[in-house]
C-alpha cells in the first residue's frame, strides 16, 4: 500500500475522539486487562460503542480503524510499514488499538508478533466466529474475551445523566425510571441513534450489517432471499420458528442454506438463536428455535408488525439482559411453555416468564409456564417479568415473584 495514503489515513484516525463518552458496564473488566498478559478481544455488532470503550480505558494507543474504505488494498505484507509509521508520527505509545481488524486476511500473525515482542493489544470485531476462528489458529491460550452490546437500560439511564439508585423506588422516583425505561423501549440502545432519533441512520447500519459482515464476508450470491430470510425472523422475535418455515416463505431450496443464514446473523450480532432445553442434545438440536434482535429500536424499524407487540419486544430486552450476563439461555416447552431457562454447569438454575401485562385472560397461561418449567428441573422459585406489576405469589408449593422489568435490569 502507498505509505503516503497510510500515512495520511493514520494520522485523519488518531483526531477520533468522543465527547460526552458513556461509562459502560464493561469499563471495569476491560480496565483490569491493561496489565494482563492477554490480547484483549471486544466483539460485537457494529456501532455499540467498542472503539469508545477501549479509547477511554487507556487513552495513550495507537489507533487503527480497518473498516475505513481507503484501506482498500491494505494486505498482512504492510503491517510492518504502518508499525513504522505509527512510530514515526506518534512516538512510543503504551499500546495498540486494531478496529474490525478481521477485515484483513492475516491480521493475526501480526498480533502475535506485537504480542510476543511484549506489546499490549486490544482488538475489536463485529464478527464472532471469524475473529474466534483466527485467534484459535495462531493466539490460542493468548486472549480474553468480552462481548459488548448496546446500551443497557443502567447506560441509557447514564446517557441521560440520570443517577442510579436501586434502593430508591419512591412513587417521584418510580414515575421517572418508568418514563425512561419507555423511551429505552421505543428507542433501544445504539448511541448515536439516540441522539438524533434519525431512522435513516439504523436503517443504514442495518443495510452495512448485512452487506459488509455477512453478504460480502461470507461471499454470499442471493442477497434478496437473505434478506426475506431476515426479515421474517425479526419480525417474529420470540416466536418459534422452523428453518423448514422460512424456507418455504422465502422460495429457497434448502433447510441448511437458512440455518447458515441465521448463523451468519448471530456472528454478526444482528439477531440470536435460542434453542429448547432438551436433555437429548438430538431433540434440542431439531427443535424449533426462538430469535431475539440486537436492539428494539432495529427489531420495530426492520420488522413487520400489525400491532405494537409489546409483549415480544420486551422479552427482547430481558434476553438481551441475560446475554449482557453471559447466562446460557434456552426457552422451555412441554405441557406449557416457558420464555426463558438459565442453564449453570448440568442444571438448569433459573426459570423466568415475561408478558407486558398480567390480566385475566393471560394469567393463568402464564403462571402454568413458569410453574411446569420450576417443577420439571425442581425449582423453589421462578420470576415473572412484567412492565409494571409487582407482587409475589404462591402456586403448587413454588413461590412466583412478580417483578417490573425495569425494576430487574437496574439490580
Amino acid at each position: 500500500m502507498n505509505k503516503s495514503i497510510l500515512k495520511d489515513i493514520l494520522f485523519s484516525q488518531d483526531k477520533f475522539k468522543k465527547k460526552d463518552v458513556v461509562l459502560r458496564d464493561l469499563f471495569l473488566s476491560v480496565q483490569k486487562e491493561i496489565s494482563s498478559p492477554f490480547v484483549v478481544v471486544v466483539s460485537g455488532v457494529r456501532r455499540c460503542g467498542k472503539s469508545t470503550l477501549l479509547l477511554e480505558i487507556k487513552k495513550n494507543a495507537y489507533y487503527v480503524n480497518f473498516d475505513d474504505e481507503r484501506f482498500i488494498g491494505f494486505t498482512v505484507k504492510d503491517f510492518s510499514v504502518l508499525e513504522e509509521i505509527l512510530l514515526e508520527l506518534f512516538g512510543v505509545r503504551d499500546f495498540f488499538i486494531f478496529d474490525e481488524i478481521q477485515n484483513i486476511l492475516g491480521w493475526e500473525r501480526f498480533v502475535r508478533r506485537l504480542h510476543e515482542s511484549g506489546k499490549k493489544v486490544f482488538v475489536t470485531g463485529s464478527n464472532a466466529t471469524m475473529l474466534s476462528r483466527e485467534l484459535g489458529t495462531h493466539l490460542t491460550g493468548r486472549t480474553i474475551n468480552y462481548n459488548l452490546f448496546p446500551f443497557s437500560f443502567k447506560e441509557f439511564l447514564r446517557f441521560n445523566n440520570e443517577e442510579i439508585n436501586s434502593n430508591n423506588f419512591s412513587l417521584e422516583n418510580r414515575a421517572k425510571l418508568k418514563k425512561y425505561f419507555l423511551e429505552y423501549f421505543e428507542f433501544g440502545g445504539f448511541p448515536e441513534y439516540l441522539k438524533t432519533k434519525n431512522k435513516l441512520y439504523l436503517q443504514s447500519l442495518y443495510e452495512n450489517i448485512v452487506y459488509k459482515d455477512i453478504i460480502v464476508r461470507y461471499n454470499l450470491p442471493s442477497e434478496q432471499m437473505l434478506k426475506q430470510a431476515f426479515f421474517y425472523a425479526i419480525s417474529n422475535i420470540g416466536k418459534l420458528l422452523s428453518y423448514n418455515q422460512v424456507r418455504k416463505i422465502t422460495g429457497l431450496s434448502s433447510a441448511t442454506t437458512i440455518k447458515e443464514y441465521f448463523s451468519y446473523a448471530q456472528n454478526s450480532f444482528l439477531f440470536f438463536e435460542v434453542a429448547k432445553f432438551d436433555k437429548s442434545l438430538k431433540n434440542q438440536f431439531y427443535a424449533n428455535k426462538k430469535v431475539y434482535c440486537i436492539d428494539n429500536a432495529l427489531a420495530s424499524l426492520i420488522g413487520f408488525r400489525f400491532s405494537k407487540d409489546s409483549g415480544r419486544l420486551l422479552e427482547n430486552i430481558v434476553f438481551l439482559e441475560l446475554k449482557r450476563m453471559s447466562k446460557e439461555i434456552y426457552y422451555y416447552k412441554e405441557k406449557f411453555e416457558c420464555d426463558f431457562v438459565i442453564k449453570k454447569g448440568l442444571n438448569i438454575v433459573e426459570a423466568i416468564q415475561v408478558c407486558y401485562q398480567l390480566n385475566e385472560e393471560n394469567k393463568v397461561r402464564e403462571i402454568s409456564g413458569l410453574i411446569d418449567a420450576c417443577k420439571t428441573h425442581n425449582l423453589k422459585e421462578g420470576l415473572l417479568l412484567t412492565f409494571d406489576d409487582e407482587e409475589v405469589l404462591q402456586k403448587d408449593g413454588i413461590k412466583v415473584i412478580v417483578k417490573p422489568v425495569w425494576k430487574w435490569l437496574l439490580e
